[in-house]
This record gives structure tokens, sequence and C-alpha cells, in this order.
């Protein structure tokens, strides 16, 4: 590995010009910035941060906060490092290095991003889990680091985001529902007041309506994310009377608990209940096969890494974006687990 004054001398370059190259400055030839990122590369250059930093006021680190605990481990196992590789093949192009920084169950999120910022870890944020009322994005504006949610909020302090589309979710799986016969129709949700379980359960309980059906309180069922929230909404619909002839779930790993919990008690998705959900490797292997909603995870880490970058004035040139508020389409995947027709 070398250093800036190797490099500049190996090209017989002035160091200037070698710094100025490395970051995408506009005032450097291109056939010059090629030679130089080349050269880095084949030298194996790796930049004296801490000097950089001093001189920059500058990390050269990108964070991104999730939650861990035992309620999300399996979720943050199945979706979060897939979209980390995503959002990290675009900081490798401008030899960006991202921290995943994990909030404890224990601790208060809120207070924790706060300590993590006030500490000047990194240039800029991308945060997850947003609730439907976010302290974390009134902060993040008010310290003007540059920063885009992944998932909505009622709070707005007009940043970028990215969404999966529950509202899609919701509607098309109760319009299959319904084609179905099926009118007693339950929604599984997070317990906590993240948003994307406001936007499911509103677009459930509104197509609902449009069928003449009722979205009741009973059939609104919650837990926690992964295998052991799953077995938990299969003990919330045994225990509903009538039980609800089909169910949507909010959660990609919602669906392992929830088979087990049910084939427990002698019943068999797609044969006595009809579930749809979510798309992630583990669900793949269920049987019946799960009739499911998905998405690239890659291709969304690598949509977060380019709508924060565009926030930040020294790659907003690259990536003349402006603000970007995407919902991301989704893919339909038709498995056995909604076989279930109800006769009228």
């Amino acid at each position: 590995m070398v250093g800036i004054k190797r490099l500049a001398d190996h090209l017989n370059l002035s160091i200037g010009t070698v710094s100025r190259a490395l970051n995408d400055r506009p005032d450097v030839n291109e056939d010059t910035r090629k030679r130089v990122l080349q050269a880095a590369s084949d030298l194996n250059y790796v930049a004296n941060q801490s000097g950089r930093s001093l001189r920059s006021g500058l990390t050269g680190a990108i964070g991104f906060m999730v939650q861990t605990g035992p309620q999300f481990n399996v979720q943050g196992d199945n979706f979060f490092t897939t979209v980390f590789d995503g959002v990290q093949t675009v900081l490798n192009r401008h030899h960006l290095d991202l921290i995943v920084l994990l909030c404890s169950a224990s601790e208060d999120p809120d207070q924790y991003l706060r300590r993590m910022v006030l500490r000047r870890f990194v240039d800029g944020m991308i945060i997850s889990h947003t609730l439907r009322e976010d302290p974390r994005i009134a902060f993040l504006a008010s310290r003007r680091l540059p920063f885009v949610t992944l998932g909505r909020s009622q709070t707005d302090a007009g940043q970028s985001w990215l969404d999966i589309d529950f509202d899609a979710i919701g509607r098309r799986a109760v319009e299959r529902f319904v084609q179905r016969g099926h009118r007693n129709i339950a929604v599984a949700l997070p317990l906590d007041d993240i948003n994307l379980g406001h936007v499911l359960h509103a677009a459930v309980a509104a197509t609902m309506a449009q069928n003449g059906l009722t979205l009741t309180a009973a059939n609104t069922l919650r837990s926690h994310p992964g295998e052991i929230g799953g077995h938990e909404v299969a003990r919330q619909l045994l225990a509903l009377s009538p039980r609800p002839t089909a169910i949507v779930l909010s959660d990609d790993s919602l669906a392992v608990g929830l088979y087990r919990g049910l084939m427990e008690n002698g019943i068999l998705p797609g044969r006595d209940i009809s579930i749809i959900g979510r798309d992630s490797l583990p669900v793949r292997f269920l049987s019946p096969t799960l009739t499911r909603f998905g998405q690239s995870l890659r291709n969304l880490g690598i949509d977060l890494g380019e709508a924060l970058l565009a926030s930040m004035p020294a790659y907003e040139r690259l990536y003349p974006l402006g603000r970007v508020r995407k919902v991301l389409d989704m893919q339909f995947f038709e498995g056995e687990s909604d076989a279930l027709t109800i006769a009228n």
C-alpha cells in the first residue's frame, strides 16, 4: 500500500493534482483523472484518513442505522445484509466506507442516533425502521447532516426516501382473497408504530371496505417480526372464532413461524387458510409454496446509496437526482399458500 506522495511521484504529477483527481474535483482533466485512479488501483493506494479528516472535516464514512435485539435479528439477517451490499456497491465507487450502526433494543433509538451524530463518525446517514412520527428525521435535518430514510414517515424534513410498496401489497392481496370468496380476512402487523404497519393496515381496510367488508380489530393481529412473531400470529389466529380464512403478512420472516404454528394444529396453508406474505430466501423453501410479493434488495441498496450521495455537496454533481422519493415496484410470485377458495 502506498500514500499520496509516492502515487504522485509514480505519475510525475503534483500532490495537489493527484488529490483533486482522487476527490473528483471538476478542475482536473478527465484523462489525468483516469490515469490517477488506475495508478491508485494498481499500487493499492490508501488515503491517510486521519489527516484527510482533519483537513476536510470529513470522515469518508457513511452510517446505516439498524435496530438489533431478539425481535429484529431474523429480519436483519434476511433483509439488511443484501441491502448493505447494494449501498456498499455505490460507496466503493468513491472509496467511502459503510459503517453499520447497531442500536440495541435496550436503548432508545433517538438517543443512540444523537450520540452517533454528535461524535461525528460519519458524513451521511441512512436510517431504517421509520416510525409514523419519527424525531430522528427532524434531528438529522437540524444538524444539516445529509441523510436518506428507508421508509416513509409523517415527519417530513424534505429528505429523500425509498419505501416498499405496502399499499400495493395490501390492495392486491385483498383483491386476490375476495376473488376467491374470502370475507373473513386478517392482517398481521408490527407491534410498534413503524410507518409500514400504518400503510398496510390502511390499504387492507380500504380495499375490504370497497368490497363491502370490514377489517375488525380482532382480525388486526400484531407481533414482533421473525419466526417467533409468526408463531405468535398463529396462536392469535387459532384463538379467533370464527377463524379468518385468509391473512396478509407485513414481514417477510413471519411466514416461517406461522406455517409451523398452523401445522402443529393440523391446519395446512392453501388448504385450510390462505396466506400472502413477502419474499425472502427462507420462505422460498416453504411447502406449500408461499404466494408473496418481493423486490430486489440489492437494487434497493444501490438506490439508497445513490440517493444519499445526491444529497451530499461533494457528490451531487455526479448524482444529479435531486430529492428522491420512490416507492419500489413489487414483483408478484404466485404460490400454493392462497389456493383456498370459499364457496359463497
